[in-house]
């Protein structure tokens, strides 16, 4: 029998798994804390990380996954065929992570986490084989988040490499990214960023929408709302045919004057 990771987080469990594997991973009915330690662990993971197929209530997912941050990390990971996701319905009661010669089950007791595991022959076997039909079976789980690479390198090119720098380091300086109280949303730091490197509503919002963010109406919608609440203004700029456009500007001394580390911080301090 394999030696049981005990006292451990689970990121450690996690880490250890993806280290030691030689092949395909399954991770069955992850926790909401395993799966964001899950994408950031493989977003990290130093070397070629196994494909890891995850099993997972499907509620639990769409909780984590509206977290940008998060979300959009799982996006890189799908895109470089490191994870696949689908929703399973019959749970098993604990998390298993399942590998070509061991399973691992994590058992939280308390605010302890162990990994409890084995490497019997068999057992490991038919589990591998229970899961891999469940997973046949299983539907797949729509993640509708751009990958970060693609919203970066795209910000980048579409707006200017100092817009993706604010942005990047904006993102850097949050938690989550839920736009529920806990951080901003999405829309609203590229609002900010848009705002701060005076780009074009036009602009912006027409990236956002191609790279999969939001549409141009979300994106009208909550420049509005930071409008009347001033934390940005709008200048209109004249073109050669149709209606003015709006440039975006920071309308507040406060965000004026924080730097990246305390844009997001000052805005969400405005907004709440």
């Amino acid at each position: 029998m394999t030696s049981n990771l005990l006292n451990h987080q689970i990121d450690d469990i996690l880490e250890s798994v993806l280290e030691d594997a030689s092949g395909d991973v399954y991770m069955i009915n992850p926790s909401r804390d395993a799966i964001e330690e899950f994408v950031t662990v493989a977003t990290e993971f130093d070397g070629s990380a196994p494909s890891v197929r995850m099993l997972a209530d499907e509620r639990t997912l769409k909780d984590v996954m509206d977290d940008f941050i998060v979300a959009s990390n799982a996006a890189d990971l799908i895109a470089d065929d490191t994870l696949s996701l689908r929703t399973i319905d019959e749970a098993p009661e604990n998390s298993l992570l399942i590998t070509d010669d061991r399973v691992v089950a994590v058992v939280h007791a308390g605010d302890r986490v162990g990994g409890l595991g084995t490497d019997d022959g068999g057992f490991v076997e038919d589990t591998a084989e229970t899961y891999a039909e469940r997973w046949e079976d299983a539907a797949a789980f729509n993640l509708r988040t751009p990958p970060i690479t693609d919203v970066r390198d795209t910000l980048s090119e579409e707006i200017s490499p100092d817009a993706e720098d604010d942005f990047t380091a904006i993102l850097s300086s949050l938690e989550t990214a839920r736009g529920d109280g806990d951080g901003l949303d999405e829309v609203t730091i590229s609002l900010l960023v848009a705002a701060k490197n005076e780009a074009l509503l036009y602009d912006i919002s027409k990236w956002g929408e191609d790279v999969g963010i939001a549409s141009k109406a979300t994106f009208s919608r909550t420049k509005t709302k930071l409008e009347d609440m001033g934390l940005i203004d709008t200048e209109k700029v004249p073109i050669d045919v149709g209606r003015p456009r709006l440039r975006l500007k920071i309308g507040d001394d406060r965000l004026r004057e924080a730097d990246n580390g305390q844009l997001a911080t000052v805005a969400q301090s405005i907004l709440n």
